[in-house]
This record gives C-alpha cells, structure tokens and sequence, in this order.
C-alpha cells in the first residue's frame, strides 16, 4: 500500500511539474524543486546531504525517479518558471528567495550535465555547481609561501617530512580522542550560542569512524539534531578538535542547518530548505562558514590559551611548543590555492594520481598518506574542494567588512546562516 502511494504521488507530482498555470509562485516551484532534488538524489547516491521534509515525498521519488533526461528537462523547466516570475512584484526577502532558488537550479542543471556524461574543465564546473569561479595560480607561485615556511621549521630533508614531523609531535592519543573533542565541541557551542540563540532541543551525537575520505562530517537530521563523525584513519593532532569542533558544530554545520531549518523552513515555511544538495552554491556557504568559524570563535591568542589550558593536558601534551604549532598552521593556510590546481590539473588529465599525490606533498605540507586521503577526496567530490579555502577567504571578507568588534561580525555571520545567502552575496557590488 505505501508502494502504491508512493506511485500514485510521483504521478501526481510528474503530471504538475511540467507546465503551471498562470498562477505560478515561488511555493509552488519549492515544491517542484525538492521533489526534482530527491529524485536526482536516487540517480546519485550522496547528491542529497541532508533531508527533512515531508517523508511521503522522498517516498515518491524512491518509488519512481525519472531518467536523468527527464530530470534535465524538468530542471530547465523550474528554471525558467523561475525567471518568468517577476521579482519587482517580491519583498526584498522574496527577491532572495527566488535567487537562491534560481542558483540552486543551475547548479542542479550542470550536475545533470556531469552525470550525462559531460565533461567540464574545472572551473566551469566549479562556477556552474557552486556560483563562483576559482582562480587557479601556477604551482610555482605558491614557492615563496613554502620558503617563508621553512624557518618556521628548520632542519635537514624535504620540508614537507619535516612539517609532518613536527606535526606529528601533537598527536592526541587514541584513549584520549573522545573527552578531547567533546570538550572541545562544547567550548565551541559556548562560544557560539552567546551571540546566536540555537533551538533548546538541539543535540548531536558523535561518532568516530573509519574508512573515509574525508576526516570529519556533520549528518544533519532535521529537528536540531545532528550525527557528527571524526574519521580516525590517520592520527588525530591537538589542532583538529577545534577545527572539527567548530566547522562540524559550532558555528558551522550543525548550528548553520539548525537555523536554516528554524528561521527558514519553520518559520517562513520555505520547504526548499528541507533538502540540502550537496553540489550547489550552498556548499560554498556552508564550508566557508564553517571554516571561518573557528577564528570568529576563537580570534587572535584566544585560541592558544584555550588549547593550551583545556585541550592539551585533557590529551596529555606538553605545551611547549603550542605557539609555533599554532603559527605554522596559520602559515600554512596561504597553500589552500595550491589543492585548487592541483585537482584542476588532475581532474584534466594533466598529471595522473602519483604526481597528484607527490604535488600534495610539497604543497600541502603532509605525508604521503594524507596526501593519498586529500586525492582520494578530490576524485569522489572534483571541484568540491574549492568551498573550503575559497569559501572561508569569502565569508571572512564579507564578515570582518561588517565591522571590527565581535558584536558586528558575529550579527554578519548570523545573517549569513539565516537567510537566503548565496556567494554573490559575499561579494562586494
């Protein structure tokens, strides 16, 4: 009986979506919209982060997903439903809704064209899934940075050895992992919820796993409520428990879903915001925020003093060389751009898996396993990987232009996690 309405709803729904009547609105595309993203979700498995609207619709698009041409074609159809629907006639907030609407369905569009069987070069792909075009820099433009690094860590060998030494002196060992990121995760939220109020039932469960490409990852499940998992493939250093702490939590992933679903879905009733596809211009935003998180929470020597009070002797580290630890992570943050090419010119076809690995290496600055893990992520998500260090350089621009004290900027940052926010939007105009 469920099979037979579930059927009998994609029927329904598939007979609608095509053609509108003159009436069109922006809840009736919603509508069109989520069902057209569940059922892209069942040609491709992951493409659907997170969902948490009706269950009878993801039913329906279980039951009986269209082709990918059909999917392509109705995807061109609510995009032009879009554009015919005028935005003078829109409150400003409206006029936001429609545009996001509009570059999730492009995004949508070029993942048809990808899962086809088209091939993008990068940055097309990049600019046609997530709204902004990265510029990818010669390799050779990022030597200086790796030749200012070198005094951070003197020594004999290849610098990027010697960097995964040092590094490797900050493992937080494997009986420790748990109340380390737990105590982190919650300096986190305390940072976090005293200047955005979250829902009261909020929660998330954490979870160590194995087997990933990735070394952390926020399921959110709709109704507050979060599965956080830290991948434990490789050894864990003091760093990552704010990092993950944050991008994953607070105010990242999870406080970034809580609030689209609390002040968008709930409140405005916008069902969009129930579905999250994984390749659009909302990853951007979620990543860039989520990364920018941790120094809005923890900015200037605030980090330093909270590691090396609470999370250092919770890991049973010494904390004398914390600070130079620290900078050369802050140094290190300049060879994002590097992975850019490097994924370019791999996903191209312009240097193979080795030499992808080998230029991970030199310049990310880590072993040849991590650099195995980085490449191994680029192959399943492709131009993914520019939502990390792109996205956090945008939003911090967009955040820190807002003003100079934490009042200002945490209200900018609130902002971007409770409106209809696009990477257009964090661009000056």
């Amino acid at each position: 009986m469920r099979v037979l309405l579930a059927l009998l709803a994609a029927a329904l729904l598939s007979g609608c979506v095509a053609h509108r009547p003159a009436g069109d609105s922006l809840d009736e595309i919603a509508k069109d919209y989520v069902q057209l993203q569940l059922e892209i979700g069942e040609r491709e498995p992951g493409y659907v982060d997170a969902y948490y609207g009706p269950a009878e619709w993801q039913d329906a698009a279980k039951a009986a997903p269209r082709s990918l041409t059909e999917l392509a074609t109705a995807a061109a159809d609510l995009s032009r439903r879009t554009k015919a629907l005028d935005a003078g006639r829109l409150e400003r907030m409206e006029q936001r809704r429609r545009a996001f609407l509009a570059a999730q369905l492009r995004a949508a569009e070029t993942r048809l064209r990808m899962l086809r069987g088209e091939k993008l070069p990068f940055a097309d792909e990049a600019e046609g899934l997530f709204g902004v075009r990265p510029q990818l820099k010669p390799l050779a433009d990022y030597d200086p940075i790796l030749a200012r690094i070198e005094s951070l860590v003197p020594g004999a060998g290849p610098l990027a050895e010697r960097v995964d030494a040092f590094q490797d002196r900050f493992v937080i060992p494997k009986d420790r992992l748990e109340p380390v990121f737990r105590a982190a995760i919650a300096e986190c939220r305390r940072r976090t919820v005293a200047h955005i109020p979250l829902p009261a039932e909020e929660r998330f469960t954490l979870e160590f796993v194995t087997g990933k490409s990735w070394s952390g990852y926020n399921w959110y499940k709709g109704n507050a409520t979060s599965l956080i998992q830290v991948n434990t493939d490789l050894p864990i250093r003091i760093s990552r428990a704010v990092d993950l702490g944050c991008h994953e939590g607070y105010p990242g992933h999870h406080a970034y879903n809580m609030l689209l679903e609390r002040e968008l879905a709930k409140e405005r009733g916008w069902i969009e915001y129930t579905v999250y596809p994984l390749y659009s211009p909302q990853s951007l935003i979620a990543e860039g925020s989520a990364n920018y998180g941790i120094e809005l929470a923890f900015p200037g020597e605030e980090r330093l003093a909270y590691e090396t009070r609470a999370l250092y002797p919770l890991a049973g580290l010494p904390t004398t060389d914390a600070a130079r630890y620290l900078a050369l992570l802050e140094a290190m943050k300049a060879l994002a751009g590097a992975r850019f090419t490097i994924a370019a010119d791999l996903l191209e076809g312009r240097i193979d898996k080795a030499a992808a690995v080998g230029l991970t290496q030199k310049y990310q600055l880590v072993s040849r396993a991590r650099a195995e893990q980085s490449i191994a992520f680029t192959e399943q998500y492709r131009s993914y990987v520019i939502n990390y260090g792109l996205g956090q350089d945008m939003v911090r621009a967009h955040v820190e232009g807002a003003g100079v004290g934490p009042a200002e900027r945490w209200q900018a940052m609130a902002a971007i996690l409770s409106e209809p926010t696009l990477p257009t939007d964090l661009t000056p105009h």
